[in-house]
């Protein structure tokens, strides 16, 4: 479902129109699977019920422990990400959690990755993506952000249609340890 409400966003910002995540997702839940609108509603709710991989939380601690500030980026409606780091515990190791909701852009637009350094109060070569999905590498990359890519996720090796990230590994623990020990910039 997931990859359908991606289309379904992504589609739309090709078309020049925006929606947010939850109703791609509910538009995408209803196609697969022909159920009425409550119903999909409540699958949606259970993005509400998601926690962490067991890789973040040590990626994460080895961030704020080098003192890398750690914010998260998602397509999300505000609370879903901030309540699967609660669940999971490290919501005390990120700083922000920002959705491109906010500005009504869907990743990979670059307007998302450049909206949240300036959040951040960073330029965008100062600021690290990683991410499990290459598109979002892709975006983040053309934005002039640090990539990296975990490959221990749903997609096993990198586009090799985009950009090569600047880092990639197995996990999001591999990820983080070949950023830190790139040269500062």
């Amino acid at each position: 479902m997931f990859s359908r409400a991606l289309l379904t966003g992504f589609a739309a910002t090709t078309a020049g129109t925006w929606f947010p995540f939850r109703a791609a997702f509910e538009t995408a839940v209803a196609q697969v699977t022909g159920l009425p609108a409550a119903a999909c509603s409540r699958v949606a709710d259970s993005f509400m019920e998601m926690s962490p991989h067991p890789d973040v939380e040590p990626a994460f601690r080895r961030l704020t422990d080098a003192g890398v500030r750690v914010v998260t980026l998602s397509h999300g409606s505000p609370g879903v990400a901030e309540a699967g780091l609660t669940r999971g515990g490290v919501a005390a190791l990120v700083e922000k959690t920002l959705t491109s909701e906010s500005i009504r852009a869907w990743k990979p637009n670059r307007e998302a990755y450049l909206w949240a350094a300036g959040v951040c109060g960073v330029a965008p070569g100062q600021m690290a993506m990683v991410a499990a999905h290459s598109w979002d590498v892709l975006g983040a990359g053309r934005a002039g952000l640090t990539t990296g890519f975990t490959s221990g996720r749903s997609e096993k090796v990198f586009a090799d249609v985009y950009a090569p990230p600047h880092v990639q590994g197995g996990s999001l623990v591999e990820v983080v340890d070949a950023l830190l020990a790139l040269p500062p910039a």
